[in-house]
């Protein structure tokens, strides 16, 4: 069966056209021996319904967990049916990057509303129209701050692995340094912050809170960069927000982070959101698109492409980002879930998490031999100790529950407020069944 949207005569009319006649003809510098002269060894097409059964088949080897307690970048929250219902529209669904602002209105204001409500959420001036994921924005984060003078990127020791390397990666290209700050007790060493604040240094990155759940002094860190001349970037996950200080009050001059606990489902390496937001002064230097409200010729609010800082739209030797596409459906899933949750709604979500975190924690402590690693304040991770630690998650496995992520010196634990209490408690029985204590 052919899909090409033409018949036979009318190829043979467009192949005439060029001159030739046949459209082997349009390869004829390629040697023969690289050309393909008989069919491909591919089993026969199925039906819609062969499709879906196989696909299914291989979908149900996958393991569904009906409790999840963990976490480390990516977070199983409640998502209201409102915020699966609306991205799935046509409108949105099929809509490609708004090139023609006048003919892409509704894509547009989609993304104005994300923007306005990622700034309101971080205290920032200004917030693009989104990158791939949260390690893709501290990456872009750390070109955003480098000059002819400052070549040299910090990256806090507790800020998750995948994060550190991918900003790594990014350095590599552009032949510039990264260093990573140590970490004492779990977080940052200020000391050791303070030591590597030379003047080469463009800017420093901590992740708020860090990948072992501890809430950083994120103030202090920030005070100690700018002390040096260096610019300072907070990545932060964006539902920890609803009860920790805004980025701006910590006194960050860039805010990233993940923003797949905003209404994105977990899923095998994607889609995920970046989130960028910063000041007034670093706005032309941030990556991508902005969307900006405007009036049009008739005095009505309409909405525009305001900055495109791309080696697309600008010369490319003066881009400092190639990222290209602005992941608007993602970033559209986001805006709805945070309208539809509301400020109460996020710091309600916030609330569950850290108090079903802390119970969990106090529950798992008071068996022998679980000890918390680090001390010191959390959001929702927290890191323990736990004997036998293979056969535990094991057993947990077994009953259903997705255990914690094993990490150096124990387990990193999460927990979001989708778990009930009872659930936790189920957990923690099987957890001391297992160790005997």
């Amino acid at each position: 069966m052919s899909y090409v949207p033409s018949t036979p005569e009318q190829r043979q009319a467009m192949l005439a056209t060029v001159g030739v006649d046949s459209y082997r003809d349009l390869y004829r510098d390629v040697p023969k021996e690289m050309l393909l002269s008989h069919a491909l060894d591919l089993p026969e097409g199925m039906s819609e319904l062969e499709v879906s059964r196989a696909v299914s088949a291989m979908a149900a080897k996958n393991k569904q967990f009906s409790t999840i307690l963990r976490g480390a970048g990516a977070y199983d929250h409640y998502i209201p049916a409102i915020v699966k219902s609306i991205p799935q529209k046509e409108e949105f669904l099929t809509a490609y990057t708004p090139y023609q602002a006048e003919m892409s209105q509704g894509v547009l204001q989609s993304i104005f509303e994300y923007q306005t409500m990622i700034c309101e959420l971080t205290g920032m001036d200004v917030s693009n129209a989104s990158v791939y994921d949260g390690a893709t924005a501290a990456a872009e984060a750390a070109a955003m701050c480098r000059d002819r003078k400052r070549r040299v990127t910090l990256i806090s020791g507790a800020s998750h692995p995948e994060t550190i390397n991918t900003v790594r990666t990014y350095c590599f290209g552009t032949g510039d340094e990264l260093k990573v700050v140590p970490i004492k007790d779990g977080k940052t060493d200020p000391e050791a912050l303070k030591e590597l604040l030379t003047p080469e240094v463009a800017s420093f990155y901590v992740q708020q809170p860090n990948f072992y759940g501890l809430i950083e002094d994120a103030e202090a860190l920030g005070a100690l960069t700018h002390a040096a001349g260096a610019l300072y970037v907070m990545g932060c996950n964006p539902i920890a927000l609803g009860l920790l200080k805004t980025p701006r009050e910590c006194g960050a001059d860039i805010a990233v982070g993940e923003g797949q606990p905003l209404g994105l489902p977990l899923g095998f390496g994607g889609p995920y959101l970046g989130y960028m937001a910063t000041t007034q002064k670093l706005m032309r230097k941030l990556p991508g698109r902005i969307v900006g409200e405007t009036v049009d010729d008739k005095g009505e609010r309409a909405y525009v492409l305001s900055l495109q800082a791309r080696e697309q739209h600008i010369r490319r030797e003066k881009a400092s980002s190639n990222i290209c596409s602005n992941e608007a459906l993602c970033a559209l899933t986001a805006a709805v879930y945070l309208a539809a949750m509301g400020p109460d709604g996020i710091r309600e979500v916030a609330s569950q998490c850290t108090a079903k975190a802390h119970y969990l924690f106090r529950k798992l402590t008071e068996l022998k031999g679980v000890q918390p690693v680090y001390n010191g304040p959390f959001f929702h991770e927290f890191v323990t100790s736990l004997p036998r630690r293979d056969e535990v998650l094991s057993a947990l496995e077994r009953e259903g529950i997705l255990g914690g992520l094993p990490v150096e010196g124990g387990v990193l634990w999460c927990v979001t407020e989708k778990v009930p209490k009872s659930e936790l408690d189920r957990a923690v029985a099987i957890v001391k069944e297992v160790l005997g204590a």
